[in-house]
């Protein structure tokens, strides 16, 4: 019998210890597994990462039938995220996130998100109630939605989140993750191997194989090739070949491409577009390699470099001409040249303006320490929604945002005075500013239905388009 009761005992402890190392087990596997989801998100470009979110049919939740008595309904009314629900906590306050566009007429549904890229005439969550809030996200280029850079339109919203360091929450360094990584001398080569590099290599570096922007860099890179080699590596004026391992886009955060492009002296980067504070990897990447920009885009980028001397930055009044001898010069002397460099090599960065956004920014790029600017837009939206809430439970007037026409604005695309020349493909030098001119039409169009609240088709838009 007492062997019986030992035997019991014995199984029971075994039992006791299965359960307790299936459950702590689990428990492991589910926190691992929201570790590397969340390590993924981070490390994913913006459009993959915010369509991984949400995939998994277990995880995801449907906006519950109570959620709205209890938590303000906020719509993607553009479906970034592809998340039918979700319960997000901002701080103190909680908002119900959700892509389903039915929450329109929902009285809980406070406000509708919109990107940018994706913004389309053909549904608007119209007739827009009086306390509907319009937020807007764009980071990318104006050459992917040229209507949202005209008054009429970027006044239709409430919030913005833009490359514009005027926005409500601006994005300016977006392609920046630190300023520790910009500092940093992991890349550098040093100029004495650079100057041996010389005997095959051009002093120019440039990649780029979306060819013909609305910068027109490439009539201006092709006239600069006249006066001064470049090894140019993508589809866009190509003469020098990658590693085939390395011609694929996707490869251009690979250590191999950037170690290729570290032995430079300079690096051409020049935007697809001009506009104040439209500043990308093109800046970014040469500086964190230790090579010189040549830049062209935004016509304040001083405002963002890392000290004033960082970059050789293109006035695009000058001739190319005049651009290469300044570059020849630098590349014959290597003083001059270091003074380059010189923030890189001892000083660090010392832009005061730089180093404040940077501190006081709210987001982080793939770092897992902070919130990615998705997250931080949807909770800038949530907070001043419950702030509005809670003035109308205390008889007070509800506080008003408006996007400004600076929120989200760039001049006419321009052309170099330079002839047309083979670039790699099809050009389309002389779209842009068609397309500017008709992007302003429709501006017009969509303002005026907008205001009239109601619904419109298609078709009713483009009479209005052409009526103007």
């Amino acid at each position: 019998m007492a062997r019986l009761s030992l035997k019991r005992l014995f199984v029971f402890c075994l039992c006791l210890s299965v359960s307790f190392f299936l459950i702590i087990t689990l428990q492991a596997v589910v926190e691992l597994g929201q570790f590397e989801g969340k390590v993924q998100r981070h490390k994913l470009p913006l459009k993959d990462r915010l369509q991984s979110q949400d995939l998994n049919p277990l995880t995801r939740t449907r906006p519950p039938t109570e959620a709205g008595s209890r938590y303000p309904l906020i719509v993607w009314w553009s479906p970034l995220t592809g998340e039918m629900g979700r319960l997000g906590e901002c701080g103190k306050n909680k908002c119900f996130f959700t892509i389903n566009k039915t929450y329109h007429n929902h009285p809980s549904t406070q406000a509708f998100l919109f990107y940018g890229t994706d913004f389309n005439i053909e549904s608007l969550p119209l007739p827009r109630k009086a306390g509907h809030h319009w937020a807007l996200f764009h980071e990318e280029s104006p050459k992917n939605n040229y209507k949202l850079f005209h008054p009429p339109v970027i006044t239709l919203f409430n919030h913005t989140a833009t490359f514009s360091h005027r926005s409500h929450l601006p994005l300016t360094t977006q392609y920046l993750e630190s300023l520790e990584l910009l500092a940093s001398a992991a890349h550098l080569v040093p100029l004495s191997q650079k100057n041996r590099l010389r005997r095959t290599l051009a002093p120019l570096a440039y990649v780029q194989s979306d060819c013909d922007p609305p910068s027109d860099r490439d009539a201006f890179v092709r006239e600069l090739m006249r006066h001064i080699r470049v090894d140019s590596y993508g589809a866009c004026l190509h003469n020098r070949d990658l590693p085939a391992p390395l011609r694929d886009s996707a490869t251009m955060d690979e250590p191999a491409f950037l170690r290729i492009l570290a032995q430079y002296k300079f690096i051409l980067a020049f935007e697809n577009a001009v506009c104040d504070d439209y500043v990308t990897e093109k800046l970014w990447r040469p500086l964190k390699l230790g090579v010189v920009p040549v830049y062209y885009g935004a016509p304040n980028v001083r405002a963002w470099l890392p000290s004033n001397r960082s970059a050789v930055v293109v006035d695009p009044e000058e001739p190319p001409e005049s651009l290469a001898r300044y570059l020849k010069r630098l590349d014959e002397n290597d003083q001059e040249y270091e003074a380059y460099l010189e923030w890189k090599l001892r000083g660090g960065v010392s832009n005061p303006a730089l180093l404040t956004e940077m501190r006081n920014r709210k987001w982080g790029v793939q770092d897992l320490a902070k919130e990615n600017y998705i997250d931080v837009f949807e909770c800038m939206v949530c907070n001043r929604v419950w702030e509005n809430l809670r003035r109308q439970e205390e008889g007070l007037t509800p506080k008003t945002w408006q996007a400004e026409a600076s929120h989200l604005s760039c001049p006419p695309p321009r052309t170099f005075g330079f002839p047309d020349g083979p670039t790699g493909g099809a050009s389309m030098r002389g779209v842009w500013g068609l397309s500017y001119k008709q992007s302003r039409l429709e501006a017009r169009a969509l303002r005026l239905l907008a205001d009239r609240n109601r619904n419109f088709t298609v078709e009713q838009f483009w009479k209005q388009v052409f009526a103007d």
